[in-house]
């Protein structure tokens, strides 16, 4: 993502296009996510600029992530997969290859390539998208509802953004989230890399007061 700050606290990952996913034998896994996001005109008090609305969700593992999950191949394309998935925690919503954004290896034993589709909608489509949710078939179970990322960072520099990345989020959603946030200009890089000093700043405090004092 190119800045030395945000690659230290969040670890690269290597894109690679579609075409070549598509090229991956049968030893790879393939999940496909959703990033939904909606220009938001709005002000918090009255003075902070909302600037967009981007869905995530809190799933049953207590972690952040986005909508969606794994697609098997052998039976689905991945925007049939992944529709069919959304279809069970969002309801009626259906994306289609022209939403498709990147794809990235994952790190780690297992082989995965991890698919991130993007849509913008309007603020009031992204708000029925969450009443809909609300009655999905997974809420409440795999899906524990819905939640609109902070794109803004309060006076005291860990308030909104910094302060949702100190989350914990599930396998590659918090590197998506960074690049789709750069890839679309979202905001501004320099942006994304002091949330993310901020967010490490903050858990490294966090985790100093909790280990024994060795005085």
């Amino acid at each position: 993502m190119g800045s030395n700050k945000m690659s230290a606290a969040v670890p690269e990952l290597k894109q690679i296009s579609r075409v070549e996913a598509m090229r991956l034998g049968p030893g790879w896994s393939h999940s496909c996510h959703a990033m939904l996001y909606a220009a938001n005109p709005g002000q918090l008090f009255g003075r902070i600029p909302m600037r967009f609305s981007v869905l995530m969700q809190m799933r049953f593992d207590g972690l952040l992530g986005f909508p969606g999950g794994f697609v098997d191949r052998r039976f689905w394309s991945l925007e049939d997969g992944l529709n069919r998935v959304l279809g069970l925690g969002l309801g009626c919503l259906r994306l289609t290859e022209a939403d498709y954004l990147s794809s990235h290896l994952t790190e780690g034993p297992h082989r995965v390539v991890a698919h991130l589709y993007a849509r913008q909608l309007t603020l009031e489509q992204l708000h029925a998208v969450e009443i809909s949710a609300v009655h999905s078939r997974d809420h409440g179970l795999e899906v524990l509802g819905l939640v609109r990322v902070p794109l803004y960072t309060q006076k005291d520099r860990v308030g909104g953004f910094p302060n949702f990345l100190s989350n914990a989020f599930i396998s590659t959603a918090k590197y998506q989230l960074l690049f789709a946030l750069k890839v679309l200009n979202m905001m501004p890089e320099e942006k994304l890399a002091e949330a993310v000093a901020a967010a490490t700043e903050k858990q490294k405090k966090a985790l100093e007061k909790l280990l024994p004092s060795s005085s």
